[in-house]
């Protein structure tokens, strides 16, 4: 994979060079492994240093998509498997418009919650309980702490029973769970 062609095909057309492509189209055999890791804050690192280059990232990113063998950076030739320590994008922005949430990632992409964009609470690699995203082609994004914070000042109480309340909130007409809370903590009487 030559980064440095990538990157002159995209030059000159910004609004074409962070466009997605048609990666469900692109089906190459896998190509081998690549020495590039994206960490859980959502850096990008190659053989065991920072990109220099967030242009590089962005434009990679851009062909990454989960595949049965793994996340893999995606060509229509080429098909080379990276490591990724959590998820691969990280949210980090939330805006309420319109009845619902829209989240934008470290790279830009803006995706609404939905029924088909539905918000998860899964475990981190150390074992913290946050919210995930589902974005495009199987990669999902983690919430970021500060969009995490903003949702929990936004979010509503329902009571569940046993003497717990779910913490949630509405967007476009659904219910998304941010996790569960003992009544005794919101001062609610059992």
């Amino acid at each position: 994979m030559n980064i440095d062609r990538l990157l002159q095909q995209g030059s000159g057309d910004e609004e074409r060079a962070g466009a997605i492509p048609p990666l469900d189209e692109w089906q190459p055999a896998l190509s081998g492994d690549m020495n590039i890791v994206i960490h859980a804050d959502g850096s990008w690192w190659h053989e065991g240093q920072p990109f220099a280059r967030p242009k590089v990232a962005r434009l990679l990113a851009t062909l990454l998509r989960l595949d049965d063998e793994g996340y893999c950076l995606v060509t229509p030739v080429e098909r080379w498997r990276i490591k990724v320590e959590d998820l691969p994008l990280v949210a980090v922005e939330a805006d309420f418009r319109d009845g619902a949430w829209w989240f934008t990632t470290q790279f830009d992409d803006v995706v609404r919650l939905d029924a088909e964009h539905p918000l998860t609470v899964t475990s981190t690699p150390q074992g913290e309980a946050v919210p995930q995203l589902p974005v495009r082609f199987g990669l999902a994004a983690r919430l970021h702490r500060n969009v995490f914070y903003q949702l929990v000042e936004a979010a509503e109480t329902r009571n569940v029973g046993d003497g717990k309340s779910e913490l949630g909130l509405t967007s476009a007409g659904q219910w998304f769970a941010l996790g569960q809370v003992d009544d005794e903590l919101l001062g609610e009487a059992p």
